[in-house]
């Protein structure tokens, strides 16, 4: 299932954001004529890639980021970690994407925010709360995001593109191998 969410930038708690009951009560509906536990069974199966953007390393800011915590352009979809969980990826999530890349030879890349530095959040702390769902977050490095002049690599929507696909392909069985290993 993919799950687009309006209002977004304005915030979550509209009636179809993504911290409103849109989502629950869809997969409730989904599976309502399934077994009495249904609906638990699907969160228990599920995976969330909560796919935003990143912010790449600026020229100008270069001092923002930690040496090796730099995305850059054209470098892979970025895996966004926050130890104050204003990102909802664990070392468990991210394992499934890094092996998928992996697999088909995509470049990925890892950023973790500096300590004394604020940090956004994006819908994937929001939905698994809620939900209880396994969740990674990653996004495309970007600059400027949210100015007028949003600026990212081409390169980086292909390799995006190609993992996704390989996620819808492979990750049942991959799953399916990482719980019984």
């Amino acid at each position: 299932m993919i799950a687009l969410f309006d209002n977004e930038e304005i915030g979550s708690r509209s009636a179809y954001g993504a911290d409103s009951m849109l989502l629950e009560s869809t997969l409730r509906r989904l599976n309502a004529f399934g077994s009495p536990c249904a609906f638990e069974e699907c969160i228990a199966n599920s995976f969330l890639i909560s796919a935003d953007m990143a912010h790449a390393i600026h020229p100008n800011y270069s001092e923002k980021h930690e040496e090796n915590h730099a995305p850059k352009m054209n470098g892979g979809i970025v895996i966004k970690i926050n130890a104050n969980q204003r990102y909802a990826t664990t070392y468990a999530t991210s394992l499934a994407l890094k092996v998928l890349a992996k697999r088909h030879q995509l470049p990925i890349q890892e950023f973790v925010v500096r300590n004394d530095s604020p940090c956004g959040s994006t819908i994937g702390p929001l939905i698994s709360s809620n939900l209880g769902i396994r969740t990674i977050d990653v996004g495309n490095p970007m600059l400027g995001m949210h100015s007028i002049r949003e600026t990212m690599g081409t390169d980086d929507v292909k390799f995006s593109i190609d993992l996704f696909k390989a996620f819808f392909h492979e990750f049942t069985e991959l799953d399916s191998k990482i719980i019984c290993d």
